[in-house]
């Protein structure tokens, strides 16, 4: 009934379709074993979605992709790019997103689509807030680039180059 909705959370946190479908297996293990821990506050479905951030985020944990980095530069946001975040469909975002490295991902996730504070991503990953607010940095950085890429924009008109 859940797997539906929860499959693409896991996609979100993964590299791949396999790896999604393993994090979502372990994730329902989980639900089945601790469905006796969930209070009923909240909805059962949010509950579901937490319980499969916390396995996709273990098993990253396990994997160990992080690295602290020391030096955090400023992300300057570039105002040319709403028009094109515009036409890019969901499917192209995705692609795009999961192109990241492990580590960006991870933390793009927690921050961008999960709303999670620095302070929070770096306790859940075990990193400093700076090294979280690296990774985020640079991982818009890099989604810059790949979109500008795929776009073909010129940097100083922001505009689509045939």
């Amino acid at each position: 009934m859940f797997s539906p909705r929860m499959y693409p959370v896991c996609l979100f946190y993964t590299k791949d379709q396999t790896e999604a479908e393993d994090v979502l297996h372990d994730g329902f293990i989980r639900v089945f074993r601790y469905i006796g821990q969930f209070e009923g506050k909240g909805s059962f479905e949010g509950w579901i979605r937490r319980v499969m951030i916390n396995t996709a985020l273990e098993r990253f944990r396990t994997q160990n992709y992080l690295y602290p980095v020391e030096d955090v530069y400023q992300y300057v946001e570039d105002s040319g790019y709403e028009n094109i975040i515009s036409k890019i469909t969901f499917d192209e975002l995705l692609g795009i997103i999961r192109e990241l490295s492990p580590q960006y991902r991870m933390v793009f996730n927690m921050y961008v689509l999960e709303d999670m504070p620095h302070k929070e991503i770096s306790e859940k990953l075990g990193i400093s807030v700076g090294t979280s607010k690296s990774n985020l940095s640079r991982a818009r950085t890099i989604l810059q680039e790949k979109i500008r890429e795929k776009y073909q924009l010129d940097n100083k008109a922001n505009k689509r180059v045939v």
